[in-house]
């Protein structure tokens, strides 16, 4: 089974498509850039669906859900926003097929136009804000924090799996407020979420930060970031968090009555993390023997694999592993008894380190004699042989929080190693044509011209304007011209 994988360092696209497909999270679909996603890439879903659902509860955010079509002219409200949209929209135009008078098969009922067209959403600010106005009158009406999970479609025309397809899930949050500053700090808030979220949960270091005018979300007045490094040097954007000013609230008409008695615009925001974070995942951590999860989120944390040659053998170690199994999950620990008698124990070996499953159990007669269980680590591919006693359970769940932290601290030396302060153009392109490639920290003019020109001539983009980065007078790497800070460029997934 790892055979059937590219090396990552011969071809890390075609990795990365036989990774997803051999690990059993995706497939393409025979619809045009949709995939479908399997039981165990929707696992993996499930586990950051139930995480994030609890963090944003913390917060106090509910959940609700608004509908997939939207009216045309609902996007035309807010200028920016349809400008950033109109060439992804998928559009729905008649509403009746019919059989087809000159054949067989059907075709669209010329009669069943739309009075309006609709979109299929390719995110909800308008369709959720027209909604807002029947639900905000006063200030006791605010804050309101609502989320949903959904789907969405936006027509891209190279997609790949989780990374960009035609359709993709995710949690959008939408808030309103009485104040800016109000408005500024849930932004803030979520932004931290997401970053508690990719570190402590993906094991996935990131940067915050925010995005410059000509990255910011359409219809936004800021964009916050997180961005993480894969292991081929590329960024990718994790999460956004967006502080929307009043645009959708006056596109919208949505008012409140103050304390005063005076109407005024709400303030809001919005904020988002998609299934591409399971392609974040992939190539933040994985090899080339499949995925690597973080026992944090893996859905499956230990796999038992039960070694045997005669049927006595057989009911002996599984009785043994039924045992051991019961006892890790009742320490809260998810786990998976491959008791599969139709494969063998090398085949499955090799199936669950391909899935990333953080550690493998694996008993014998002999072992089962000697009252011990061979562990391997899926991080390090390490093997040990433990005792079976009264502090087995403790130790597989110690060797989970070790393994969670390997992981983030692989990624996070990767980061670093792979992180450059840069003052000439030179040296920024001879970095990103090298061999390791990664995350260059220069200075910038803070022009949209300089910006684009860089693009242009390198393929690299803004990342983001660190949150943390201190200060710093010099020159722009490619201008010349006075800057007061280092922003982030990289080529970007």
């Amino acid at each position: 089974m790892a055979n059937a994988i590219p090396k990552r360092s011969e071809n890390y696209s075609e990795w990365y498509n036989e990774l997803v497909y051999k690990a059993g999270l995706a497939e393409n679909s025979d619809v045009r850039g949709c995939m479908v996603i399997r039981p165990y890439g929707y696992a993996i879903w499930e586990r950051m669906q139930r995480i994030l659902d609890d963090k944003f509860k913390e917060t106090g955010h509910v959940n609700a859900y608004f509908p997939l079509f939207i009216p045309k002219s609902f996007l035309s409200k807010e200028a920016e926003h349809v400008e950033g949209f109109a060439k992804e929209c998928a559009v729905v135009t008649h509403y009746r097929l019919k059989t087809n008078p000159e054949g067989k098969g059907l075709i669209v009922d010329p009669d069943a136009k739309l009075e309006e067209e609709l979109v299929i959403r390719p995110t909800s600010e308008t369709i959720i804000w027209n909604t807002y106005r029947n639900w905000i009158q006063s200030y006791r009406d605010l804050p309101l924090l609502i989320n949903q999970w959904a789907n969405v479609v936006r027509w891209e025309l190279r997609t790949r799996m989780f990374l960009r397809t035609a359709e993709f899930l995710w949690q959008e949050g939408h808030t309103a407020h009485a104040s800016a500053e109000e408005a500024v700090a849930e932004t803030h808030q979520m932004l931290d979420v997401y970053a508690d979220f990719a570190q402590n949960v993906l094991a996935i270091p990131v940067i915050k930060g925010i995005k410059t005018p000509n990255e910011r979300f359409a219809g936004a007045n800021d964009t916050y970031c997180i961005e993480a490094m894969m292991q081929d040097g590329k960024a990718l954007q994790a999460g956004t968090s967006h502080f929307l000013g009043q645009n959708f609230a006056k596109a919208f008409e949505v008012k409140f009555a103050n304390k005063n008695n005076q109407l005024e615009y709400v303030w809001a925001t919005s904020w988002g993390v998609s299934t591409r974070l399971i392609g974040a995942l992939i190539m933040a951590h994985s090899d080339d023997d499949g995925l690597k999860l973080p026992p944090v989120l893996a859905p499956i944390q230990v796999v038992l694999v039960p070694i045997y040659k005669t049927e006595d053998e057989k009911n002996a170690v599984i009785n043994e592993l039924k045992i051991l199994n019961s006892q890790l999950i009742k320490a809260g620990i998810r786990t998976k008894l491959d008791d599969d008698d139709t494969k063998r124990s090398g085949w499955k070996f090799a199936e669950w380190e391909m899935k990333g499953v953080p550690i493998r159990l694996a008993m014998g007669p002999r072992d089962l004699a000697n009252a011990h269980i061979e562990v391997v680590r899926r991080d390090t591919k390490t093997k040990d042989s433990i005792s079976i006693n009264d502090q087995f359970s403790e130790i597989i769940q110690n060797l989970l929080v070790e393994i969670q932290e390997n992981i983030f601290h692989q990624a996070k030396l990767l980061r670093e190693t792979r992180s450059y302060k840069v003052d000439t153009f030179e040296t920024f392109k001879n970095i990103l044509e090298g061999d390791n490639p990664g995350f260059i920290y220069a200075h910038w003019d803070g022009t949209t011209e300089t910006e684009l020109k860089i693009k242009e001539e390198t393929g690299a983009t803004i990342r983001c304007i660190p949150l943390d980065n201190p200060k710093e007078d010099g020159v722009c790497v490619y201008s010349g011209k006075p800057s007061t800070q280092r922003v982030v460029f990289a080529k970007a997934y």
